[in-house]
């Protein structure tokens, strides 16, 4: 008796995860995130349109070049470049509430001369991070994006004068306990950066594809059980002047 009672307690453990674990699957589906604008612009004026601007979902790879700006058209810039001032702070705005648990972090790229805005790839090793944001651990892992529709990132003073892409990306980690279960939501911003020091020089620039593996421990990861005592985020460290 006392085996078969253990049984079918296991039993209803299993199913009562598997139905919690269903239901959170759905939620996540019902409500993904793009980024389509920055400041007080209109969508996708100065952000370049991403493949999702309309089904909502993840970067399929992040062995893709899809990575980079998850452009619906590759090669097709946004309208307009946007002038900032080194040193404010941007607002780069959901279209909804950020609705995933996991990390948000910002990357920027100079455009190399006789190029624009909106007219370069952003391929090469060329990307430095400005902007990452951290968990908070205990009982569970709160994310301090969740639940935000804008995100302020510091244009650094110390950029040279000139044109940049601003890469947003989103990182919903709640089915990430095995490899591809990470989602990726990322878009790029236009942006022509004015009254900057010129004394940038970052120490760990990326590429997109190229800066993270599938398995790296900040996108593999289970943050329910057991509840992470720690969190590395993927991808270099923030820049700083």
């Amino acid at each position: 008796m006392c085996s078969a009672h253990r049984e079918v307690g296991h039993d209803l453990d299993w199913q009562t995860q598997h139905e919690v674990a269903s239901r959170r699957d759905r939620l996540a589906f019902q409500s993904l995130n793009t980024f389509p604008s920055v400041g007080n612009s209109a969508d996708w004026q100065y952000v370049r349109t991403t493949a999702n601007f309309q089904s909502n979902g993840p970067v399929p790879s992040i062995n893709s070049d899809a990575i980079r700006c998850y452009e619906r058209d590759a090669g097709r810039g946004a309208p307009g470049i946007l002038n900032v001032t080194a040193g404010q702070t941007l607002n780069y705005n959901a279209k909804a509430s950020i609705s995933h648990p996991g990390p948000m972090a910002v990357y920027i790229a100079k455009v190399p001369a006789g190029q624009t805005a909106a007219t370069w790839d952003g391929k090469g090793k060329v990307w430095s991070k400005i902007y990452q944001d951290h968990p908070t651990l205990g009982q569970s892992m709160t994310w301090p994006s969740q639940g935000k529709q804008s995100i302020g990132v510091k244009i650094p003073q110390c950029l040279q004068n000139g044109d940049y892409l601003l890469r947003a990306e989103h990182i919903g980690l709640h089915s990430a306990s095995s490899a591809g279960g990470a989602q990726f939501y990322v878009s790029c911003a236009q942006i022509s950066v004015s009254g900057g020091s010129g004394t940038f020089s970052p120490r760990n620039q990326v590429s997109f594809p190229g800066a993270y593996q599938a398995t790296d421990p900040g996108i593999m990861i289970n943050i329910y059980y057991p509840i992470p005592k720690s969190y590395t985020p993927p991808g270099p460290a923030v820049e700083s002047c």
